[in-house]
């Protein structure tokens, strides 16, 4: 695949993530079904929904390069996957259930153990953003294609930044100190990437914990769209890692928040 064939792939999603957003409000709309997984997260008829539509549609556009999905036993056990799809059919569920709105459609195209072609949609808040490739990750407003740069949108004196939770752990609450941030607002989902890359905030700081479908395609249209995606140790995020367990986070909207 080339840069021409990532572009070609993302935008032949798009009307399906945009499809399987407005089935999966169907769905909720209809009364879901929801049943709870052996972590004791939950999953629902709509997740499965979902999940279905997007393998079915990735399956016939990139027939050979294998998919890793939240709600699929296939390639799980993979420790060799160095280019495959990354899928989470629906990330915050728990608004999903609780018919809140900032849950999020997600794929990511990992090329190498990088993530090279994302696309998210919020349903509820008819939001879609995607990217192909360094310096082409967008967002459509309106039915036009917006491109997204990072370039700061807060107030000069002030660092915005949102996290998973209304309460902060001490190692989090440090961090928000080192880089100056004067308020944080509570965003579950991989919405919280987007609005970053978007301007609207500016930083996003988490310990290890959830797994890699959840975070690879908001890494992709964040760092395609200028921002920083490391570790605390300011190391490089990759793929493929063991259980595709996520390493600790730190997203900034640029060096200079």
């Amino acid at each position: 695949m080339n840069k021409l064939d990532y572009k070609e792939i993302c935008y032949s999603l798009i009307d399906t993530f945009l499809f399987a957003g407005k089935k999966c409000l169907d769905i909720r709309d209809e009364g879901l079904k929801t049943e709870y997984k052996e972590d004791n997260t939950p999953v629902t008829n709509g997740d499965i929904e979902v999940n279905r539509i997007l393998i079915n549609k990735l399956n016939k556009t990139t027939p050979n390069v294998p998919l890793v999905s939240e709600e699929s036993t296939s390639n799980k056990t993979n420790n060799n996957l160095t280019t495959f799809w990354l899928i989470d059919p629906i990330d915050g569920t728990y608004d999903y259930v609780n018919n809140r709105d900032e849950f999020t459609i997600n794929a990511a195209l990992i090329v190498n153990k990088l993530p090279i072609v994302g696309l998210i949609y919020a349903p509820a808040k008819k939001r879609m953003f995607y990217t192909y490739n360094e310096g082409h990750s967008f967002e459509i407003i309106n039915n036009n294609e917006v491109k997204l740069n990072c370039k700061k949108k807060t107030k000069i004196d002030q660092i915005k930044a949102v996290h998973y939770s209304d309460k902060l752990k001490p190692e989090i609450f440090k961090l928000h100190q080192k880089y100056g941030v004067t308020e944080h607002h509570r965003m579950k989902s991989s919405l919280k990437f987007c609005v970053i890359a978007s301007s609207e905030y500016d930083i996003y700081i988490s310990e290890p914990r959830a797994s890699e479908w959840d975070i690879a395609a908001g890494h992709a249209i964040l760092q395609n769209a200028g921002g920083i995606v490391t570790d605390f140790e300011n190391n490089q995020i990759t793929y493929g890692k063991k259980d595709f367990k996520n390493s600790s986070l730190i997203l900034r909207r640029s060096y200079n928040l």
